[in-house]
């Protein structure tokens, strides 16, 4: 799951999923984000709940381990803390840890299913330090209630919105996008306006835990070339009425609409790369450390803070390093990802998503750009359901396959994308791979110093600028070897034939 982080220095609106934070100028990876499952106790029974909340773990950490692993995530630079459940406000000492925080400067938010999440229960918590509340949104008070398998739930919800907003916290509301609830996009955006929340971030509901126990629920990756562009529609409403929409880690990437929706401090940003172990990390109730809180436990459970220092676990344990490398985690990518121009940068994507689709990281078939270019052929991919969850345990997760269907109806593996005349674009040959820049006519991102933009062919703004240089250069040169030229004085760097680069 996404949850919201604060950018500093920036109006209430510009907020951001905590795993879309690049880790730039960070001398070595930092836990700046925890997401923090501090109970698995909830009074939900939600049909797409990945962790399969109800109960309490078995030996969930106490609180005095909570406070010392508090200390700890202080010392290793942490900023903001969201805590979760279950329903995290069910466990008895969570206004403790909140207020630990506090003390700390670390921002602590709460996401949360709002039953029974009263205005008194949240005054507390904003009297205890809480910053900011999450409420999750699934549909009209119908299908939410039906997704939250709990009736009045929806009611309860919105009312949660309300009382946290009245309260001067930020309040945020989050949506699963499923097929019983993708018409209802519109429905979910008004209401949360209404309600008063500041911003919404949309993810895709993906096979894990309850979820995987009903394959129907999930998308399929075709569907969001529909899907997709009406979510940008309400973004752009949205723009007007005072609701900044966000599209979580797994919704995207690098379609028309990346540098709009996904910049937020005024330059234009883009997808770079799963964050998990990299700024952000997870904690789950009985002290197991994992680099994102979507992960499954196994295989990316890095240690238990019960067993090693949380510090020594964050720098040692490779289960949480396996995206801090860019060459070693690029090259873990495989069939429409191998080869995608965007590889370098994106490796894969969100790596919840697609470990729990085909029980290993590095192709993701819900990707925007990828979508498109397969339209372009008159292919789309399809996911097919191949196994059930083996244990009915937290985070567990079946296996579907990705197959792809050409402008036949023909079915094809993913090994069709080895094929040499079904490539992707590649980048130039002078791409600078580590930065991505923003095409002025099409809107796209390209690698810098990449001569053209190999989506729409348009010359880089510098090689424009050189181009014209040359010309009138020769414009000039001709016009100097007329008769009359000694009584012309042209400009020194067109003499010279400087470039727009040197010309500084």
């Amino acid at each position: 799951m996404d949850t919201f982080m604060v950018v500093e220095g920036e109006p209430e609106r510009r907020q951001r999923p905590v795993r879309s934070i690049p880790d730039e100028g960070l001398p070595e990876p930092q836990p700046r984000y925890v997401v923090w499952e501090i109970t698995l106790s909830c009074n939900l029974k939600c049909r797409h709940c990945g962790s399969r909340a109800g109960a309490p773990r078995r030996q969930e950490l106490s609180t005095a381990e909570c406070l010392a692993l508090i200390d700890e995530l202080a010392l290793a630079g942490t900023k903001e803390a969201v805590l979760i459940g279950g329903e995290a406000y069910l466990r008895q000492d969570w206004l403790e840890l909140v207020a630990a925080f506090a003390r700390h400067g670390i921002l602590c938010g709460l996401q949360t299913g709002g039953r029974a999440l009263t205005e008194a229960k949240i005054a507390a918590a904003a009297r205890a330090g809480l910053k900011a509340v999450g409420v999750s949104i699934d549909g009209s008070p119908a299908t939410h209630d039906d997704l939250r398998g709990v009736k009045g739930s929806h009611a309860q919800a919105v009312a949660a919105i309300r009382h946290s907003r009245r309260q001067g916290l930020m309040t945020t509301a989050n949506s699963q996008v499923n097929r019983r609830n993708v018409g209802e996009l519109r429905d979910i955006f008004d209401t949360i306006i209404d309600a008063g929340a500041s911003a919404w971030q949309v993810q895709l509901t993906v096979p894990m835990g309850n979820a995987a126990d009903d394959p129907n629920l999930i998308l399929q990756p075709y569907e969001l070339a529909t899907v997709l562009p009406e979510l940008f529609a309400l973004f752009r409403e949205g723009i007007g009425r005072g609701l900044q929409l966000i599209p979580g880690n797994n919704i995207g990437y690098f379609g028309p609409y990346e540098s709009a929706w996904r910049s937020t401090s005024g330059r234009a940003e883009y997808y770079g790369g799963c964050q998990a172990g990299r700024a952000g990390l997870g904690i789950e109730a009985d002290g197991a450390i994992k680099g994102c809180p979507s992960l499954p436990t196994a295989p990316y459970a890095g240690g238990n803070v019960r067993d090693k220092p949380f510090g020594q676990i964050w720098r040692e344990s490779a289960e949480l390093a396996f995206m801090r490398d860019p060459v070693e985690s690029s090259a873990r990518r495989w069939g429409f990802c191998k080869k995608c121009y965007y590889g370098p940068t994106c490796r894969g994507g969100c790596n919840w998503t697609t470990h729990v689709v085909t029980n290993k990281p590095g192709n993701n078939p819900f990707c925007h750009y990828r979508i498109l270019r397969l339209m372009d052929r008159g292919w789309r991919e399809i996911i097919v359901h191949r196994e059930a969850p083996p244990e009915g345990a937290p985070f567990d997760f079946g296996r579907f396959d990705i197959m792809v269907e050409d402008e036949h109806g023909q079915l094809h593996g993913q090994d069709v994308f080895d094929r040499d005349d079904v490539q992707d674009i590649a980048p130039g040959a002078n791409a600078n791979l580590d930065a991505l820049v923003l095409c002025e006519r099409c809107d796209r991102f390209h690698y810098q110093d990449e001569a053209e933009c190999p989506h729409c062919r348009s010359w880089s703004a510098v090689d424009r600028a050189n181009q014209h240089l040359d010309e009138i250069g020769k414009i000039l040169s001709a016009i100097n070897a007329s008769p009359d030229a000694s009584s012309r004085v042209l400009p020194d760097s067109v003499q010279h034939g400087r470039s727009v680069n040197e010309c500084k």
